[in-house]
């Protein structure tokens, strides 16, 4: 019995230790940082397919899908009468960054 009472505090011991030295070896990854987005490209802008009341132009623009990609401009028809075209942008969800996709709103 004595043996055990004696092994048990170096065990602990030999076990904090332990912790300690391992503690140094972890590696935290930072998120890399988002750099600001390209300056937008130039686009030829076409005739509308129907008429302007209809069709909507969306100028392309940069999106961030881990990367900044580009989105060429692209005629689209309005889903109703006064929609407006939101660009995609950073935003808050609860304490965190998100993109936010274009939409209409």
């Amino acid at each position: 019995m004595t043996i055990m009472k004696k092994s048990i505090p170096t065990r602990l011991l030999l076990i904090a230790a332990s912790l300690s030295l391992l503690a140094g070896c972890v590696v935290y990854q930072q998120q890399p940082a988002v750099v600001a987005a390209p300056p937008p490209q130039a686009e030829i802008v076409t005739a509308a397919p129907g008429p302007v009341a209809i069709w909507y132009w969306i100028p392309g623009e940069w999106v961030w899908r881990g990367q900044w990609v580009w989105v060429g401009g692209r005629w689209a028809a309005r889903p109703h009468p006064g929609a407006v075209w939101v660009h995609g942008g950073w935003g808050w969800h609860g304490h965190h960054r998100v993109w936010v996709e274009a939409h209409w709103r």
